[in-house]
């Protein structure tokens, strides 16, 4: 592996590692398991041994915040590469900007990782945690296919148009997840305050969500087979229909959870699967630029 292609990639794994570690927090009761901030404990950077929340929780609390600090270092790595190798690009600017992003996205969850561990996991403050992370794993991606030179291809205004109504659902149905979450019970710790919301009909919503955002991507898929290029069908077809599978596979596991009492490793997929229906509608976003007008 060349080192941008491995500089770029441990960028995007990290950024979207932060939230399935993040989750990984709370569904094991560890979000106090440093109770202070930026300190992990009165006097120490990291966990101390007989520390009161126990080992366990200490640990995977600070190896979050271990990940946080990683991706510090691959967004500078990323910085510096760029500076150095790819001024004569074109897109140059674009590309600096969106690393200088990532840094200062990093720095965004530094203090908002301070607040919610001040504010005892208030779930507002847990769920701004999550929603930054979705435009930083959008910008390590972008840096990602843009640096490794992945297509872009030109499409018509009405693909574009159903593009970006999926792509803008889909961080709706993300938001609405944020909230089920901060409703439901994995608090990340049992004195953690919750939206004081009912469960049932938050999932519900959430749900509906999902299915028209299903919806509208089959639709996107069709309009793609009927009127678009060889090369789009091929490339932006397949893009779709990966993003389908996954997002309908997230759907399943969504359902899953509801009607099993929503056990932590079935949530915990379901983090996962969040972060994967983000990073395959990204995709699509990157490959396909609307068609540019010609002027008369």
């Amino acid at each position: 592996m060349s080192l941008p292609a491995l500089i770029f990639t441990a960028l995007l794994v990290f950024q979207a590692g932060l939230v399935v570690t993040g989750g990984a927090v709370r569904l094991t009761g560890s979000g106090l398991g440093c109770p202070t901030w930026p300190e992990c404990t009165d006097g120490s950077i990291k966990p101390i041994v007989h520390q009161a929340q126990g080992q366990l929780h200490a640990w995977i609390e600070f190896g979050n915040r271990l990940i946080a600090w990683l991706i510090l270092i691959l967004a500078l790595a990323a910085l510096i590469y760029i500076v150095r190798n790819l001024k004569s690009r074109s897109d140059f600017k674009r590309l600096r900007l969106l690393a200088i992003l990532q840094i200062a996205g990093f720095l965004g969850q530094v203090v908002l990782g301070g607040i919610t561990v001040l504010t005892k996991l208030n779930p507002i403050s847990v769920s701004a945690h999550f929603v930054l992370t979705i435009p930083l794993i959008a910008g390590a991606l972008a840096l990602r296919h843009r640096i490794l030179d992945r297509p872009m291809l030109e499409v018509l205004p009405t693909t574009a148009l159903l593009s970006k109504i999926v792509i803008a659902i889909t961080f709706i149905v993300l938001l609405i997840g944020t909230v089920v979450t901060g409703t439901g019970p994995h608090a990340g710790d049992v004195d953690a305050k919750r939206y004081n919301l009912d469960a049932r009909l938050v999932s519900w919503i959430h749900a509906d969500t999902v299915i028209l955002l299903i919806g509208l991507t089959f639709a996107l898929f069709f309009v793609i087979r009927a009127s678009e290029s060889a090369i789009v069908k091929k490339e932006v077809g397949r893009l779709v229909t990966v993003f389908l599978i996954v997002a309908i596979s997230q759907g399943a596991i969504g359902y899953i959870q509801y009607f099993t009492g929503l056990p932590e490793l079935i949530v915990g997929a379901h983090l996962l699967g969040a972060t994967l229906v983000w990073i395959s509608v990204w995709r699509i976003k990157l490959t396909a630029t609307e068609m540019k007008r010609v002027k008369k």
